[in-house]
């Protein structure tokens, strides 16, 4: 075969020549950054409030020494020495505060249904009051968001983590779970004409190839929870019914698992929340209809619950309870399931549900886990320490190494949770963002 010339040839070889020479010229410049530490220290600070509660205890007298964005010490003779020291008199230091389940792209109820919001409000609208969602959640203690659905609004968690890290928009730290996944037909919004198919609130997905693509779909969209829907108000029978068979959750959970990515499950039905528990995933939300069996098989499983005692509270009065007694049916069965999870031994994470009422007053659903029943310890635990072991993360506990999500209130928590709202001091990640 006859040997054909390139025309490009002396083209394509000034070229590699240029090449080499770039290469050569940035050799000592590759050889100098991988002299250099891979991160470079941060300011050092150390704070000085009356005590510290370091996510198991409190601890009176001790200090706590930041450097970058991890706690460096943390005792009663920490080191101030080149440090920017912050006094703290009467306020207990504690880990940032972590809300186990949010809707940063919903507001409340009372102002606006949430069919409503999900078929009338757009994305840029919904995300713009996001933007004040995460500022206020922030501002009141919280530190981390695991957001459970953006109920209509598509990737815009994915959006707002991203704003957030890059530090466009003040926040918490936020782990998305993007559309979250319903079986077909059991979702809203709904009321209207039977002939107009309406966008869901969440993902529709049943049977092995089409909720495997959704899972899929999610993790790829950024989610770094999948959330289910095990059961939900459908059918012609009233009431909560279970949507997904336990051999559709056990696929979820398997195709997920093969990401890293855990699976939490809203279910407020006993058979729902058996299945859930079965399958194999981390959280229930809601459990409202738990019983002490079901709670059993989550302890035995070691599938925490997610109570969102909060929600509940809050939709009984936008229907007209003056929040004292007689409660509603509601809010008795509620209590009762509560206090069945916590006689069974259920890892309890804090989580709200907030989105259904006014962003920064999620400190009310740990007063409400101590007035169902929980000694004021184990609920600041559910929401710093069990939450960082819960939710994968290196946060929840004042001890060497650890984020430097911190926050200061005013008053000592453990004789009186009320002072969770009164929050002084806010630091995520080593910077200041209230003092």
């Amino acid at each position: 075969m006859k040997h054909v010339r390139r025309n490009d040839a002396p083209i394509y070889n000034g070229a590699m020549r240029t090449v080499r020479k770039f290469l050569l010229l940035m050799l000592p410049v590759v050889a100098l950054a991988q002299r250099r530490p891979a991160r470079e220290a941060g300011p050092t600070t150390v704070l000085k409030p009356a005590r510290v509660f370091d996510g198991e205890s409190m601890h009176e007298g001790w200090s706590v020494r930041v450097s970058g964005d991890r706690i460096e010490a943390a005792g009663p003779n920490v080191d101030a020495s080149g440090a920017n020291v912050v006094n703290l008199p009467g306020t207990t230091l504690m880990p940032g505060l972590v809300e186990g389940h949010s809707h940063v792209l919903l507001h409340p109820y009372n102002e606006t249904t949430w069919n409503d919001q999900v078929a009338h409000e757009g994305i840029a609208m919904r995300v713009a009051r996001a933007t004040n969602h995460l500022r206020n959640t922030l501002m009141a203690g919280f530190t981390t968001v695991r957001d459970l659905g953006t109920e209509g609004a598509a990737y815009a968690d994915v959006d707002l983590k991203q704003a957030v890290s890059q530090g466009i928009i003040p926040g918490p730290r936020i782990l998305a779970s993007t559309r979250a996944i319903v079986a077909t037909g059991s979702y809203g919004p709904k009321g209207y004409s039977p002939e107009w198919h309406v966008p869901q609130g969440s993902e529709e997905a049943d049977g092995i190839d089409s909720l495997s693509r959704a899972v899929r779909d999610q993790i790829g969209h950024g989610a770094d929870w999948i959330k289910l829907y095990g059961d939900y108000r459908w059918g012609p029978s009233p009431g909560a019914h279970p949507t997904f068979s336990i051999d559709e959750m056990k696929l979820a959970v398997e195709t997920a698992k093969n990401a890293g990515v855990p699976v939490a499950v809203h279910s407020a039905t006993p058979e729902g929340m058996r299945r859930a528990t079965l399958a194999g995933v981390e959280t229930i939300e809601h459990g409202d209809g738990g019983t002490p069996e079901v709670f059993k098989l989550m302890a035995e499983h070691h599938v925490a619950l997610c109570p969102t005692l909060a929600a509940g509270y809050s939709t009984a009065q936008y229907a007209g309870w003056n929040g004292k007694a007689p409660e509603p049916q509601g809010i008795q069965r509620k209590r009762a399931s509560f206090k069945a999870a916590l006689d069974a031994g259920v890892t309890i994470l804090s989580g709200s549900d907030v989105g259904v009422f006014t962003h920064g007053e999620n400190a009310k659903e740990i007063e409400l886990m101590v007035d169902y029943g929980m000694s004021k310890v184990d609920a600041l635990k559910s929401a710093t320490s069990v939450a960082g072991r819960v939710l994968h993360m290196e946060i929840g506990e004042v001890k060497t190494g650890m984020l430097a999500d911190l926050i200061a209130v005013d008053g000592d928590p453990i004789s009186d949770i009320g002072s969770l709202r009164r929050v002084k001091f806010v630091m995520k990640g080593g910077t200041i963002y209230k003092q």
